[in-house]
């Protein structure tokens, strides 16, 4: 058995193919558009036998069902998760044998979600890999407050003794989570993605706790922010997502096309650079730079129902903005606008600008500084007297009229962001070119640590 690890950087999401070693091969938690794992699995001359899902995902759309319907893969999942999706329900302690030698165990790990389910392999009888999906983490474990904050505490009971099911298994068992760095899923953890039970035994602090009282404490303190649509996806990947063939084409638009959308309700998501938009964008949109990251914060900020155009720079990648739309469940894409932003004035509209500063400017801090990263960053270190409104709440912050303010981050892109929706509310906005870190460089001046 060899298994193959394939990392979604910007939902910090890790999804594995398992060469069955007869021919066949299996996904565990594959990712709504599983391009690269398929390429594996057809180079490999392999016949795609099975595609698991630990849990109900909040963070992504699956591409299981998708996989059944192309490949004709046999679909396991929680038989908890109610898929109305065609699968087959597993339940605790269940058995599959997969391969010959291969015989894949279900361990019920409620916790994470309610639904959740590890699955352990066993090579001719013996444990070799543990798929803990959003239970253990490297140097952590999954959250247990995005069902609600009501559930928060009562799952994290359920999380302390879903953990001691792992027990029985020996030190050298490789544990793959589904989340890890960089995945609003987990608690703060450690940045590698693959492990070892022994390793985490030794290592992990959650996993360490031997008093449930304390354990469910330190979890719970643990907690940041977590994207808003967090809480519409699992049902949504119950019902069953919307198939694709293939990625859809975003339609080129006219200028005029593009205004009447704005009249009837779309956003303009503006993906060029953050330096780009300062200079010269289209007024009313939302700046959010196409990176790893462009899909959290679309999702995050955007509500999914929203009708979406797009102005992209000519070299800039199509495919992989309409895939990460689509993975966080934005499919209302209307299309871009044809020539870029030059054809925007081109039409007789009009500009907007955003003032960019940087390190030359940094000692000049003369208003209102809002830093817009995640809190557990911004205790960190942060400018001395800036005040902290994660970008996720920056539509819902009460600002004086009228007053300027400077929104910076770590190095501009979230910052540009917020800039963007603050300008739409009338509030004199600029951004600085930078972190806490290139303003400290630039002033010689220690950094706040702290709230």
């Amino acid at each position: 058995m060899e298994v193959h690890e394939f990392i979604d950087e910007g939902l910090g999401h890790s999804s594995y193919v398992i060469d069955l070693g007869d021919g066949t091969a299996a996904i565990v938690d594959p990712p709504r558009f599983p391009v690269a794992h398929e390429a594996l699995i057809d180079g490999a001359g392999w016949r795609l036998a099975w595609t698991f899902d630990t849990h109900s995902h909040a963070d992504y759309i699956t591409g299981s069902p998708d996989l059944v319907a192309r490949r004709g893969a046999m679909f396991a999942a929680p038989a908890a998760s109610r898929l109305e999706t065609p699968h087959r329900g597993l339940a605790d302690g269940e058995r599959l044998q997969l391969a010959a030698r291969l015989e894949l165990t279900v361990i019920a790990t409620p916790g994470h979600t309610l639904d959740h389910h590890a699955y352990v392999v066993d090579v001719d009888g013996s444990p070799v890999a543990l798929f803990t999906g959003g239970s253990l983490m490297v140097g952590t474990v999954g959250r247990t407050d995005l069902g609600g904050s009501e559930l928060a505490e009562p799952l994290a009971h359920e999380m302390f003794r879903s953990l001691h099911r792992f027990h029985h298994l020996p030190d050298h068992v490789v544990v793959y989570p589904t989340h890890g760095a960089g995945s609003f899923c987990s608690a703060p953890g450690a940045s590698e993605r693959i492990s070892t039970l022994g390793r985490e035994r030794g290592t992990n602090p959650l996993l360490a706790i031997v008093d449930e009282a304390e354990f469910v404490e330190r979890l719970l303190a643990g907690f940041g922010t977590f994207p808003t649509y967090f809480g519409q996806l699992p049902e949504r990947n119950r019902l069953g997502p919307t198939q694709y063939d293939k990625f859809p084409a975003l339609a080129r638009l006219d200028a005029d096309t593009v205004a009447d959308y704005v009249v009837g309700g779309a956003l303009i998501v503006d993906a060029r650079p953050f330096a780009a938009f300062g200079a010269g964008h289209i007024a009313g949109s939302l700046s959010n730079t196409l990176r790893p990251v462009f899909g959290s914060w679309l999702g995050w900020l955007v509500p999914a129902d929203t009708p979406l155009v797009f102005v992209l720079d000519p070299g800039q990648d199509r495919t992989e903005l309409v895939r990460q739309c689509l993975d966080v469940g934005h499919e209302h894409l209307l299309g871009e606008l044809d020539h870029g932003l030059e054809a925007w004035p081109r039409s007789g509209h009009r500009l907007a600008t955003i003032d960019i500063i940087d390190a030359a400017d940094a000692a000049a801090f003369d208003d209102v500084v809002i830093d817009v990263r995640q809190t557990n960053e911004y205790v960190l270190g942060h400018v001395p007297g800036a005040r902290n409104v994660e970008l996720g709440t920056i539509t819902t912050t009460r600002l004086s009229p009228g007053q300027r303010v400077t929104v910076m981050c770590g190095h501009g892109e979230r910052a540009m962001s917020a800039a963007s929706l603050l300008a739409t509310r009338g509030i004199p906005v600029r951004v600085f070119d930078g972190g806490p870190d290139t303003w400290a460089a630039a002033t010689h001046q220690s950094l706040q640590v702290g709230r």
